[in-house]
């Protein structure tokens, strides 16, 4: 790795703190990001960089560093929206904005691919080929930004891309990642039963949609743990259950919601399959009515063999052997997975969480907050990865200089 990009990195951690904490204090919700992306648009012309595309897919921009040579084109992903959640740190960079907060580090994120930006954008005559940067609006709320924007072509001539994810729950330091299936899945479900309402005296004259509702849930749980193979991972929650008026009013409808998480394909569809046969049986034994809603969401995060194998190879050159270590694969969902359906490349998980376990709390909680200096490990790992293909040789050995 060439030192001065670290170093000249190093010298932004400043500028990326006061970056982060101005979002952090401005958060905005999916799809009504405008004060953002015009901030990161501010921020990426003032760094000289001239190949930018506004309006990308919504509200995302697309931000292109030219090499002095010609090669292969990176790209590097960071995501920049918030959650409709009320904050409840007691830090001085709060959210200003009620019931919204940045609680998964996508401040973050975008504050560290800006740093990155400059770096790049300062060294680019040393550069054989091109880095695209793409800061995605609308990561938390299907259909999601990334389709968006790929249909609005922002993969345009990338030959490989690549996405982080500050995680508070891996220690500040280390790098977690996955070959293969990293991040499920994640679909939504509804389900609506009829019954018939009457009278909590009478329940003879009456269809319980409650107690039909109550024999779904459990008949639901049955799916993953008697229909799946169990050595693919599945999981079916209820998350919702909204019935009744009274204490001593029959309930007429009922409806339930929840979250499907899978890898596998034809998992996904086997579920959603005994879902419904589910609904209909048991609400028809029971005489009501039921409908599914079955929303697809996300596809699975499938990092590529051969950039996660380079990858694992360049994070040990860089921080050193230990920092870099597999993880299980995360039920969570991400639509970083529809960038590795159309181009090769690899997410993974940057760890910021704090060394007080006191201080850590989990993503989209109220109290969440990350360690700021993991944004120089995600920082030092893009431009390591972006070193490795468009500066090295096949017998570079990248210099190891640490987390800053």
């Amino acid at each position: 790795m060439n030192d001065v990009w670290f170093k000249e990195f190093e010298g932004l951690y400043g500028s990326m703190v006061e970056w982060r904490r101005y979002m952090h204090q401005h958060p905005e919700l999916s799809y009504q990001e405008s004060g953002t992306s015009a901030f990161v648009l501010e921020k990426l012309k003032s760094f000289g960089i001239e190949d930018i595309r506004e309006n990308v897919g919504g509200y995302g921009i697309v931000a292109t560093i030219k090499g002095g040579k010609p090669g292969k084109t990176v790209a590097l992903r960071a995501d920049f929206d918030a959650l409709p959640i009320q904050e409840e740190t007691d830090v001085p960079y709060a959210s200003k904005v009620p019931g919204v907060m940045h609680a998964c580090g996508h401040d973050g994120h975008t504050a560290t691919l800006l740093g990155v930006a400059k770096v790049l954008q300062d060294n680019r005559k040393e550069l054989s080929g091109n880095v695209v940067l793409i800061h995605q609006p609308a990561e938390e709320v299907p259909p999601g930004g990334a389709q968006a924007m790929i249909k609005d072509g922002c993969l345009d001539g990338v030959d490989v891309v690549f996405g982080t994810h500050l995680w508070s729950l891996v220690p500040y330091g280390k790098i977690g990642y996955r070959k293969g299936y990293a991040l499920a899945a994640s679909d939504t479900i509804k389900i609506h039963i009829q019954g018939r309402g009457g009278h909590g005296s009478a329940p003879h004259f009456s269809i319980d949609s409650i107690a039909v509702a109550s024999q779904l849930v459990n008949q639901i749980q049955m799916i993953v743990s008697r229909k799946i193979d169990p050595v693919k991972p599945a999981v079916v929650t209820i998350g919702k259950f909204h019935a009744g008026v009274a204490p001593n009013v029959i309930a007429d409808t009922a409806v339930l919601e929840g979250t499907v998480r899978t890898f596998d394909e034809e998992v996904r569809h086997k579920v959603k399959a005994e879902l419904e046969s589910i609904v209909e049986n048991v609400c028809a034994a029971h005489h009501a009515k039921g409908t599914v809603e079955y929303q697809f969401g996300y596809p699975a995060v499938y990092n590529h063999e051969a950039e996660t194998e380079l990858f694992k190879k360049v994070m040990d050159r860089t921080f050193g052997e230990g920092a870099t270590a597999e993880i299980a694969p995360q039920m969570c969902g991400e639509d970083f997975a529809y960038y590795l359906k159309e181009k090769p490349g690899m997410f993974w998980f940057t760890g910021a969480g704090f060394e007080e376990e006191d201080a850590v709390y989990p993503h989209h909680h109220p109290k969440f907050n990350f360690d700021e200096r993991a944004m120089l490990t995600a920082g030092k790992a893009f431009l390591s990865v972006v070193y490795q293909y468009l500066c090295s040789t096949e017998n570079t050995v990248l210099t190891g200089i640490g987390n800053g």
